[in-house]
């Protein structure tokens, strides 16, 4: 499959494009926080997460967000990412996945990822759905 939106698309563009994806996924209050706690030292890896993940990655079309959703939360799972965890467990309610889905989710993380990550998991995710 080509790039179809994004094909040619100058890096100022694909800029533009991942902080509208980014922000539509992750949330203004969150993309906001990241931006003002930009420094210098951090400056380029912004730059590049919003071009290549959310300009480039999350713009494809060969996959709803939802199910791109999915393979993130099992990704984190797996890698023990637990700090970017509840941000994304935010994010997939964000993109129309359900509680009872994410605990499918995690459930199934168990299997394949481990009973340990799976724990660490729903602990995280616990206290995510107790925020609403």
């Amino acid at each position: 499959m080509t790039r179809p939106d994004g094909e040619g698309l100058a890096d100022g563009e694909r800029y533009t494009q991942g902080m509208s994806v980014r922000r539509e996924v992750l949330g203004d209050a969150h993309v906001d926080r990241a931006v003002a706690g930009t420094v210098p030292l951090t400056a380029d890896f912004q730059d590049l997460i919003t071009r290549y993940a959310w300009g480039d990655i999350w713009s494809r079309p060969g996959l709803a967000r939802r199910d791109r959703s999915i393979a993130v939360l099992t990704a984190l799972i797996a890698l023990g990412h637990h700090e970017e965890l509840a941000m994304h467990l935010r994010a997939a309610v964000r993109n129309g996945l359900t509680q009872d889905e994410i605990v499918e989710v995690i459930l199934q993380s168990a299997i394949y990822c481990g009973v340990p990550a799976a724990n660490t998991a729903f602990r995280i995710a616990k206290d995510v759905f107790a925020e609403d």
